[in-house]
């Protein structure tokens, strides 16, 4: 039998354990468990990727099948912007819509724009893409440069791991809601080839130039990552990505992936993927960017 003692014994040497446990974790695994601690109980999958620097990682969530939506579309203006520099044809590239390519149904602030068709340069259609997410104009230039499948190959070319899937356009989505779930990815995936954008040289400078900056003019999503970056001197360029309800009131997938430079030049890439979600449009978008918030005060804190 204890004596009255033991209960205050135990809970001091239990509180002496959980401090050492956390000197001992690194501060990427700190990290990790305070993305985790964010996102329990949130009723959907939820994946995140951080790189800093092109060396630390941090990842939860390391499954390949977060349907990227919208996503896709980062990949494909890099898949179309390296098919552009190999052929040596410049931005400037023009290219013939003709009406029947604006689909009605669906978003797109190309159609609304240009509603007879008419003639866009590449850049134009990438910044209709990557700025305003516009379904038509991806399937445009899915429709010139390969499809899908050139995409997909592109990726794979990037030496990244096969985390990921590139299958079908942004109608097939729209026609039909299941076709969602066969562009697939990984947040290291979706992470990494954001890196790359970055960090290697993958395109001629001015390639790379436009990239990013168009990226830096994301019209999309500023309830996600951009969020909690307001006023703190950081500068962000993302991609979002935002799925139907399923029939059964889930939504397919809510993204948001990007890359974010600190006021000290230094900077980390991040993925967050939210797959199947029963939560509100507004509670989804509250997560990714709490998500931001924790990861960003992290990157300051450890220079």
């Amino acid at each position: 039998m204890t004596d009255k003692r033991t209960g205050p014994l135990l809970w001091t040497y239990f509180c002496l354990a959980a401090c050492c446990l956390a000197a001992a974790c690194s501060p990427a695994e700190r990290l990790a468990a305070e993305l985790r601690r964010a996102t329990a109980g949130f009723d959907a999958a939820v994946g995140v990727a951080v790189i800093f620097d092109g060396r630390d990682t941090v990842v939860i969530g390391r499954t390949a099948d977060y349907p990227m939506m919208s996503v896709v579309k980062l990949p494909q203006a890099m898949a179309v912007v390296d098919a552009l520099e190999r052929s040596g044809r410049p931005l400037s590239t023009p290219v013939r819509i003709a009406p029947e390519e604006l689909l009605p149904d669906t978003w797109s602030p190309l159609r609304d724009s240009l509603p007879q068709g008419g003639t866009l340069s590449v850049a134009e259609l990438l910044r209709f893409t990557l700025q305003w997410s516009d379904n038509n104009a991806c399937d445009v230039l899915f429709d010139r440069f390969g499809g899908p499948e050139a995409v997909d190959r592109y990726l794979r070319g990037l030496g990244i791991g096969g985390d990921f899937a590139v299958a079908v356009t942004e109608a097939e989505m729209h026609r039909d809601p299941d076709a969602c779930y066969r562009n697939l990815t990984s947040p290291l995936a979706a992470a990494a080839w954001t890196e790359g954008l970055l960090t290697r040289e993958l395109f001629t400078p001015a390639g790379r130039r436009f990239l990013l900056e168009t990226l830096l003019g994301c019209r999309t999503g500023a309830d996600r990552l951009p969020q909690p970056l307001a006023g703190t001197g950081a500068c962000i360029g993302h991609k979002t990505g935002t799925g139907d309800r399923r029939p059964d009131g889930r939504m397919i997938g809510c993204n948001d992936v990007g890359f974010v430079v600190l006021p000290d030049g230094r900077h980390y890439t991040i993925a967050v993927l939210i797959r199947d979600s029963a939560e509100s449009d507004a509670e989804n978008a509250r997560l990714i960017a709490e998500i931001s918030a924790i990861v960003c005060r992290y990157a300051v804190e450890h220079p």
